[in-house]
């Protein structure tokens, strides 16, 4: 397991990737149910009659997915994955039988002006499938600690 990375650790350009997991379609239904229940989330054939053109995980269940996979990954900012501000695309669904993998880019790096103990970390997160098709991409300013003297 890496060790914590404080923010004088990242440089700009750097990449993390992620282990894998496959996406279940009974647990899209599941996830759906309970937190997002649209007929594309939670039955084939109504989701054939959706612009899905068959049964798709809900955005934010690819979204809790890809935070799974980031927190397992080689990415260990100090103090752990504490966002401040995020953008979030999903260019194409997460359909049942998807393997997903994550990679992070470090995209800046700034410390705080105000608060001298840490500092942002600009990063783009790509949750993949198992043929590198995107399917959501992320850029998010995280709060990161940084080495005290």
């Amino acid at each position: 397991m890496a060790s914590e990375q404080y923010l004088d650790d990242f440089t700009v350009g750097q990449r993390f990737g992620s282990p894998r997991l496959v996406m279940d379609g009974d647990a899209i239904k599941r996830f759906a149910a309970e937190f997002d229940p649209q007929p594309f989330h939670l039955n084939e054939q109504a989701a054939q009659e959706t612009i899905f053109r068959g049964l798709a995980a809900s955005g934010w269940h690819t979204a809790a997915l890809t935070h799974k996979l980031l927190v397992a990954s080689e990415f260990k900012p100090a103090g752990g994955i504490v966002g401040g501000s995020l953008e979030i695309q999903w260019p194409r669904p997460t359909r049942p039988g998807d393997e997903l993998h994550v990679e992070t880019e470090v995209l800046e790096v700034r410390p705080s002006k105000s608060r001298p103990e840490q500092g942002i970390v600009k990063v783009r997160v790509t949750t993949f499938n198992q043929r590198e098709e995107v399917l959501q991409t992320y850029v998010g300013n995280l709060v990161v600690r940084r080495r005290l003297p």
